[in-house]
């Protein structure tokens, strides 16, 4: 299984691939926080849904991540389109009969190509949270946010959970991408399929019928990056999550199994 993580890795690492996906990180990173402190005295808002966000709020220990958590959805996006289109190729490239021939065991394949992009997940989580909370503290003097409480251990509790929170949700996103693939066995309908639904189509059902946001799995996963909300608390979007997962790849997995695979 060691040699699958590692050549799984090394497809993950390809400069394309690597380069893209941190820089759109990066990217929306930026962004968001960005719009979070220059946006500080805007009339329509500095935070999702026009909510407005005082400098007095950001100078407290939690104002240290608050950048981070409004990104965090979209990394479960990013997470959920690299998941699906790296296990869709196999199928697509036909490389899945080569991996076989070296390693016939399908689920140490499956498994091991799960824990690299775990990591890859992981990587890409750290790198969000590190250069959000840089450019927390570069534009915080521009808002006129006090950051004296930032280092306390208070707000080093807080970031520790936060990330622990995001990386959670970043990887429920990711392991639906997985399933999507497997599922589709192609990588456009994969992602197509997945983008749509946690984007669109959950935000209009939940819109049009009351309550059911709470069941919704892409609405969950975005709720344990947050840590909860009114909606939903913590450990239920926890439970609901695993159900989802736990039933998609049970799925998946007996499918992989048993299909057959084209020369």
């Amino acid at each position: 299984m060691i040699r699958v993580v590692k050549a799984e890795a090394r497809k993950l690492k390809r400069r394309s691939l690597l380069l893209s996906t941190f820089a759109t990180v990066g990217g929306l990173s930026g962004l968001f926080t960005a719009i979070v402190y220059l946006m500080i005295n805007s009339a329509s808002g500095n935070s999702k849904r026009g909510e407005r966000i005082s400098a007095l709020q950001l100078s407290q220990p939690d104002g240290l991540v608050y950048g981070f958590k409004l990104v965090g959805a979209f990394l479960g996006i990013v997470a959920l389109c690299i998941f699906a289109s790296q296990t869709a190729q196999e199928y697509t490239y036909g490389t899945l009969r080569n991996l076989l021939v070296r390693q016939p065991s399908r689920m140490k394949i499956l498994v091991g190509k799960f824990i690299s992009m775990k990591i890859y997940a992981l990587l890409m989580v750290i790198f969000a949270g590190g250069f959000s909370i840089a450019l927390s503290y570069a534009l915080a003097g521009h808002a006129k946010v006090s950051t004296a409480t930032w280092s306390s251990h208070a707000a080093l509790v807080i970031l520790g959970q936060t990330t622990l929170n995001i990386f959670i949700s970043t990887l429920c996103f990711g392991t639906l991408g997985m399933i999507l693939g497997l599922l589709f066995r192609s990588p456009i309908g994969a992602i197509a399929t997945g983008v749509l639904w946690t984007l669109i189509l959950e935000n209009i059902i939940s819109a049009l019928i009351a309550n059911t946001a709470k069941w919704m799995p892409g609405q969950n996963f975005s709720n344990i990056g947050e840590g909860g909300s009114a909606i939903a608390s913590y450990k239920y979007s926890l439970l609901i999550s695993a159900i989802y997962l736990l039933l998609g790849s049970s799925l998946v997995a007996i499918l992989f199994k048993r299909r057959d695979v084209a020369n």
